[in-house]
């Protein structure tokens, strides 16, 4: 119970201090020299493509995401959509077993729905060209109705080459979901990492993990094509089990996790002939990424913390 105390109260604390201009300003110098390198694939495409290489050829399937949000102006927006299409072809190109995940917010959400809708759409319908795959990452609880409408709204235009993300720490996550079901769509489920109050989320781990074992119940037993994103074993365990049990197929669900977390795990899956995407993100703002990584582990800021003490 003190250790689900204090890893809530540590979450928070890091999540909280994210918009510290000293704490931004010392990350931003240091961190990719601390080790923030684990969990990022490099500042450049260039890098990027060389990580998603590797992966690839121990037989993890990957994403890529050019890690930024909130976008402030349609020309910026644009700018980001274009990076996206260079992305795609860069990974047609290199015949890289590879998709895109993106933010909406990145793609102008803020700036209306319209906008991002129509830069999402160049997106997937390029993908879709190339015979590939977008998932749209969720963000903050306020976005989820606008993210959600876009996703329909693509589906609804033909768009099946796209995907969409739920949150277990949401309250409304299972409601959305049973409404998303009739699309037999494509969806990532995970815990969620954003700072939310407890009306919007269930604050107790406990909560969390009993609603994410639901979601990927109702999820596998309504149809959808299933990505199950965590580290958590226990969950992992429970997923096969309940799969094996009601004899659903392997091509039927996947497991997702982070780039520089539990590799190890990530290939023990593979080998035992589990499929595993690796979300492999890139880019020079990389800032807000990992703090969310930080705050999800402390084990994660000891290993900065260790980095730095070696300097």
């Amino acid at each position: 119970m003190i250790r689900v105390a204090f890893d809530t109260v540590f979450r928070r604390g890091i999540l909280v201090a994210v918009d510290s201009p000293w704490i931004s300003g010392l990350v931003r110098k240091y961190g990719m020299r601390l080790g923030a390198a684990r969990f990022v694939a490099g500042e450049s495409l260039d890098e990027c493509v060389r990580v998603l290489r590797g992966l690839n050829e121990k037989g993890l399937h990957t994403n890529t995401t050019l890690l930024g949000e909130g976008i402030k102006d349609e020309a910026g927006a644009r700018r980001v959509t274009e990076e996206y299409l260079k992305i795609l072809d860069r990974i047609n190109r290199e015949k890289l077993k590879t998709n895109v995940a993106l933010k909406l917010t990145h793609l102008g959400l803020d700036l209306g729905e319209d906008v991002a809708y129509r830069n999402v759409a160049r997106v997937v319908s390029h993908a879709a060209g190339l015979g590939n795959f977008i998932r749209i990452d969720m963000e903050e609880s306020p976005r989820v109705d606008a993210t959600l409408r876009i996703y329909r709204r693509l589906r609804g235009e033909g768009h099946d080459n796209v995907g969409a993300v739920l949150q277990a720490y949401l309250r409304r996550s299972e409601a959305d979901l049973r409404d998303l079901l009739p699309l037999k769509p494509n969806l990532r489920l995970c815990k969620g990492a954003y700072l939310e109050p407890p009306e919007v989320a269930f604050p107790r781990k406990a909560d969390v993990d009993r609603n994410f074992r639901r979601l990927i119940e109702v999820a596998v037993t309504g149809g959808a094509y299933t990505a199950v994103a965590t580290h958590d074993e226990r969950i992992i365990n429970w997923t096969i089990e309940f799969t094996e049990g009601r004899g659903t197929a392997r091509d039927r669900f996947e497991f997702q996790m982070l780039y520089g977390v539990r590799p190890q795990l990530q290939l023990d899956l593979v080998g035992k002939g589990y499929k595993v995407l690796v979300a492999t993100p890139f880019g020079p703002d990389w800032y807000r990424y990992l703090m969310r990584r930080l705050a999800e582990r402390p084990a994660n800021v000891l290993f900065l913390l260790r980095n730095l003490l070696r300097r």
